[in-house]
């Protein structure tokens, strides 16, 4: 287990221990250093986001992907007012139905934006306007949620699937 602690680096990077004035380049040198230095303690340190799906979630994925379509556990419609239901429950091994409805193209993928790595069964690309996509049978139990890729900070594009 890794644990961290306040970095000392800041304090003796600015301290100037022999009192002797030091110019201002390598004053400006030094607190960039010090700052790299806190910023890869904070990495390194975990400094992520608790969790919450972000790009500094793990890398690999929450709930796997079985490589084929399931059964049909869910159909989510995809109009121009964003998706519905956006929120849906599935049994293990069981696939989603996206149905376009919209006049324009959607790319309906896993969060994180734009690695696209917690639910790899729903990155099965772009859904033309009036057709249909399944997404790959879900693998295990746990919660995907996803936005489009096309228009990631459209929250009515995004929705939680859960797989019990």
């Amino acid at each position: 287990m890794t644990t961290c602690s306040s970095v000392s680096i800041f304090h003796a990077s600015f301290s100037n221990p022999s009192g002797v004035v030091v110019n201002k380049r390598w004053q400006m040198w030094m607190g960039q250093m010090a700052i790299a230095a806190g910023l890869a303690s904070v990495m390194a340190c975990g400094g992520g986001d608790g969790g919450s799906g972000g790009p500094n979630s793990p890398s690999g994925p929450t709930v796997s992907s079985t490589g084929s379509v399931g059964a049909i556990g869910a159909t989510i419609t995809i109009t121009g007012s964003g998706v519905s239901p956006s929120q849906v429950t599935v049994s293990v091994g069981q696939s989603i139905r996206f149905v376009n409805n919209d006049s324009r193209a959607h790319d309906m993928s896993s969060d994180p934006h734009p690695a696209h790595t917690a639910c790899p069964s729903l990155n099965r690309g772009s859904i033309a306007a009036g057709q249909t996509r399944d997404s790959n049978g879900f693998g295990n139990a746990g919660t995907c949620t996803y936005h489009d890729h096309n228009d990631d900070t459209n929250g009515s594009l995004k929705g939680r699937i859960t797989i019990q």
